[in-house]
């Protein structure tokens, strides 16, 4: 934990916080934090500044925070992802997270499979909570939006070509595709398809919508390989 969010629910004042769940365990047992030590903190979707801790007991934390600098700029990037399954969807909520990743959209395709959108990693409690220890890695308050679109036809028929506008629009598949670029710059629209990769009639149909194909090379990867390594790449410096 890099950065402590605080939630509305945890302040006591506009300057004085109480934290009594895991990150109270983890300033106890981690950072080994005694009374009077600074750290990192940032208000969910607001800015960052600093803490000083004035309490510890066994089952809360107090500290007295000034929040007044912005978090980081976000990732120039639009990922569309298809969906996971629930264990590698939560690595990936985390990773994107961590990577400054703000607009996502979730899609469905032909080897989605439908047992997926039932899971309870989709609820909304519990995707905040892995995007939350995303941005307490890479010190940052803004939480990514996350929409649904179980229909793949649909989505990249009438959602897509509107979302490619203004962007350089890429879809990552194996074989005979263009090397992924190392740098780009401006706006980026990534698409990832699923464990199996998208059939050829959906990559016809990605590519009709304005994205191009692009590789990392021979290897078969992994979703949550091949996620941090092609976020990388994209990664403003």
């Amino acid at each position: 934990m890099n950065l402590l969010l605080l939630t509305s629910a945890d302040l006591l004042s506009p300057t004085t916080a109480q934290v009594c769940d895991y990150r109270a365990e983890h300033l106890r047992r981690i950072h080994r934090s005694s009374v009077g030590d600074q750290l990192r903190v940032g208000v969910v979707n607001g800015s960052m500044g600093t803490a000083t801790i004035t309490s510890i007991t066994d089952s809360a934390v107090t500290l007295d925070f000034d929040c007044s600098c912005s978090p980081p700029a976000p990732m120039p990037l639009t990922l569309v992802l298809a969906l996971p399954r629930p264990q590698m969807l939560k690595r990936s909520l985390q990773t994107l997270a961590t990577m400054g990743v703000k607009d996502v959209h979730l899609i469905g395709s032909a080897r989605v499979e439908k047992s997926f959108w039932s899971s309870p990693m989709l609820n909304g409690e519990e995707i905040n909570r892995q995007l939350i220890l995303g941005l307490e890695q890479g010190i940052d308050t803004v939480l990514p939006s996350i929409e649904f679109h179980k229909r793949f036809k649909p989505f990249v028929e009438d959602i897509l070509p509107t979302l490619c506008q203004g962007k350089n629009a890429w879809v990552a598949h194996p074989g005979n595709s263009t090397p992924c670029p190392r740098a780009s710059v401006g706006p980026q629209l990534l698409v990832i398809g699923p464990e199996g990769g998208f059939l050829d009639y959906e990559v016809e149909k990605l590519t009709a919508a304005g994205c191009q194909q692009i590789q990392l090379g021979p290897r078969i990867l992994r979703v949550e390989t091949a996620l941090p390594v092609l976020l990388s790449r994209f990664y403003p410096h």
